[in-house]
């Protein structure tokens, strides 16, 4: 695996820091050693969330994504202001139900996923974060469903026990795509 930059990015209420802290335990639950870091507006919910999250064998130096190999775009303000820094060769998830251009950029793999839609139409509308987390551990084959129980285990609170078969199923939903 060596080591990978996640950068998240969306408004605020999308799950933006939830979907980074499911693929930071994620990485821990398999032993890497991981960084997260959210970062979001002065506006709870609407504003602009981010969030970086670097998964690797060796020590994380610094906590802060500015080259990602992986953008995950909720909304085109983020596609706009990130999709120059992914690294060439990187990797974009965009949620096409609220992005509606192309990439410009021709050297990286661009993943439209249609999860605000998905989601909706799933009846967990909440969720489009977690379709795309179901595209992303699926293109990068770490859909291994011990890590990902852990990962969900640690995420949703215990008061919250019921919310887990419904991230599983967008999880899964992202995965079939």
């Amino acid at each position: 695996m060596s080591t990978r930059q996640f950068l998240f990015s969306g408004f605020g209420g999308q799950g933006i820091l939830f979907a980074g802290k499911f693929m930071a335990y994620k990485g821990l639950t398999e032993g890497k050693n991981v960084s997260w870091l959210p970062s979001y507006g002065p506006e709870m919910r609407g504003g602009t969330a981010s969030c970086s999250v670097i998964i690797g064998d060796s020590p994380v130096g610094s906590p802060i994504v500015s080259k990602p190999d992986i953008l995950i775009a909720m909304n085109l303000p983020s596609l706009d202001r990130y999709e120059e820094a992914v690294v060439p060769g990187g990797m974009i998830f965009l949620d096409s139900s609220l992005i509606e251009r192309k990439v410009k950029r021709d050297d990286v793999t661009v993943y439209e996923i249609p999860a605000t839609r998905l989601a909706g139409e799933n009846g967990f509308p909440t969720l489009a974060n977690m379709i795309i987390i179901g595209k992303i551990l699926k293109e990068l084959d770490e859909s291994q469903p011990d890590a990902v129980e852990a990962a969900l285990g640690k995420v949703i609170s215990a008061k919250h026990a019921d919310m887990k078969d419904v991230n599983r199923r967008a999880i899964s939903l992202g995965a079939s795509l």
